[in-house]
């Protein structure tokens, strides 16, 4: 709650800073990799598993504050048949995930960058805020793709939107004129656990669904492990999942920027 609230008061306090001073306006693109953490990577913060594209609106209030709305797009996926872990090659669930992220950003610059009116032309850069991750994660079974949330694997019904907290660093470089250029790795904190479609227990047969457009796919993907050796380890109050509540992904990568400055700002 107080991260919430400080998050909050540093945002608000962006916005009405820059009615006291003038804003120069920065548009850029990035483009780079994206990963994730949860039920099928709970190890490895720094696995990139597909790319990401996107871009921004800013504005900077002063050489060390900028607020930013931003779209990206990327790409997550996992597959237990290629883990390390024996009980996860068991298991054998795999998905991918297409992944579209509003969001409403702060960036503090240590130095008196450029795009604020200040004089150095490079800074590394901290940044926070909230955002809305969209998504719908998938899975292939004999050479067809089916989407995991029609076919409630865990017997639970949820929502492919979810609140978001990214938080990240970067460094950021003043090349010529109005040009910047920039890298940064930013993780999210996703208010779901179903990123990748699994998060509790296996099914209870008994609440399979009745519909038959859904119930035989539903048994077929709700517990893969049959595939391997015929020996299915489903049931009811089995762990499927771990017992983290939420799933993590990431966004990294560089990108270019332009600057809209005029004499007057300065």
């Amino acid at each position: 709650m107080l991260y919430k609230k400080t998050l909050l008061a540093i945002i608000l306090s962006s916005i009405f800073a820059g009615k006291s001073v003038a804003q120069v306006w920065e548009v850029g693109l990035q483009a780079g990799g994206a990963g994730y953490m949860g039920d099928l990577n709970p190890t490895n913060p720094l696995k990139i598993s597909g790319l990401s594209l996107g871009g921004f609106v800013k504005a900077n209030f002063d050489p060390n504050w900028a607020l930013s709305f931003n779209y990206t797009n990327g790409k997550i996926k996992a597959n237990d048949a290629e883990s390390t872990s024996e009980q996860f090659r068991q298991r054998n669930l795999s998905f991918s995930n297409k992944l579209n992220e509003f969001s409403l950003l702060v960036d503090f610059n240590f130095f008196d960058y450029f795009s604020g009116g200040g004089y150095a032309r490079f800074s590394p850069y901290l940044y926070t805020g909230v955002g809305v991750v969209l998504f719908n994660p998938k899975t292939k079974y004999q050479g067809n793709e089916y989407e995991l949330p029609l076919y409630l694997t865990e017997g639970v019904k949820y929502k492919t939107a979810a609140l978001s907290v990214p938080f990240g660093f970067g460094i950021k470089y003043n090349f010529k004129n109005n040009w910047t250029v920039m890298s940064n790795i930013g993780y999210r904190n996703a208010y779901t656990d179903y990123l990748d479609d699994v998060s509790g227990n296996y099914i209870d047969p008994a609440i399979y669904s009745n519909n038959p457009d859904i119930r035989p796919m539903q048994i077929v993907l709700s517990d893969r492990s049959g595939e391997i050796n015929g020996n299915y380890i489903g049931a009811r109050d089995v762990q499927r999942g771990d017992f983290r509540k939420r799933d993590t992904y990431m966004f990294v990568g560089i990108g270019i920027t332009y600057t809209f400055v005029s004499q007057k700002c300065f």
